[in-house]
Parts: C-alpha cells; sequence; structure tokens
C-alpha cells in the first residue's frame, strides 16, 4: 500500500481549509476508483508529524500559512526536525504546496522550496496559492491537487 502524507499548520481557518480539501479530493479519488486498498491517505499538523511520517509516504502534500513573507514557524519547525533523518532516503519522492497568503506567497513558497530541494523531493505540481481568501475556486483546486496525487500513487504514475 501507498501512502500520501498531508502535513499542515495554520492558526487560524485558512490552510485547514485547503487542507482539508484536499484530503477530500484525495478521499474521493480513492473511492471512485475503488482504490481505497491501494494508497492510504495521512494527514497530520507539522507539529505531529516526524521523520517516520515522511520515511513512509510515497509522496507529500504541505500546507502553510505565509508569515511574515516566510512558511510558518511549525512548517519549519517540521522541515528541519526531519530534514537529516531523511537526507537521502527520500530522493524523487513526489510533493506539492499549498499556500494562504496575506502577501503573494512568494515567500513562504521560496523557503519551503530550498529546503525541500536538499532532500531532493520532486515537484510534481505547482503550488497553490489563496491571496488573501480561500475562494471555491481555490478549494476546487486543492481538492484536484488532492485526487491528482492519490489517484498518481494508486495508478503508479506519480
Amino acid at each position: 500500500m501507498k501512502t500520501l502524507l498531508i502535513v499542515y499548520h495554520t492558526h487560524g481557518v485558512k490552510t485547514a481549509h485547503m487542507a482539508e480539501a484536499v484530503e477530500r479530493g484525495a478521499r474521493a479519488a480513492l473511492a471512485e476508483a475503488e482504490a481505497g486498498d491501494a494508497v492510504r491517505v495521512v494527514v497530520k499538523r507539522a507539529a505531529e508529524a516526524g521523520p517516520a511520517d515522511l520515511l513512509a509516504a510515497d509522496a507529500l502534500l504541505l500546507g502553510t500559512p505565509e508569515n511574515f513573507g516566510y512558511m510558518s514557524g511549525m512548517m519549519k519547525d517540521f522541515l528541519e526536525r526531519v530534514f537529516y533523518p531523511c537526507e537521502g532516503k527520500v530522493e524523487g519522492r513526489p510533493y506539492a504546496l499549498f499556500i494562504s497568503a496575506g502577501q503573494d506567497g512568494g515567500g513562504a513558497r521560496t523557503s519551503v522550496e530550498r529546503i525541500v530541494t536538499g532532500l531532493r523531493l520532486r515537484k510534481a505540481h505547482e503550488a497553490i496559492i489563496a491571496l488573501r481568501e480561500v475562494t471555491p475556486e481555490i478549494l476546487r483546486a486543492c481538492e484536484e491537487l488532492g485526487a491528482t496525487f492519490a489517484a498518481g500513487l494508486a495508478l503508479g504514475v506519480l
């Protein structure tokens, strides 16, 4: 069985709504394809996730708010905690990022990408950035992101 790991942090509700949409899309795609036994979807807040979770994952979706033009402190904490234990062990695994941003999201995206590049993860989708508001369109994009990753893992093409 393959594992899709969704790790996110939020103090408010915007990133949480995005994470819920990502999970909803992943689970719906698996149910539709009757592939629920092929892919396990694991959702954890950044403070609860660790190296064992990342090592067990076949794909990773990261969600963070943009704080002061950067990723959230808890997302940085997660990435720092997993970096050395996972370095050289997760190369090539696909990842994507979703951000709730008050500015433009660029600083948060760049800061996460800098670290996951060191882990040699493979960007499989462009970041989804919600500027100021989490609109229905953003939630649909998040659902599609989750569905794409789940279906891709189930089919062995991601």
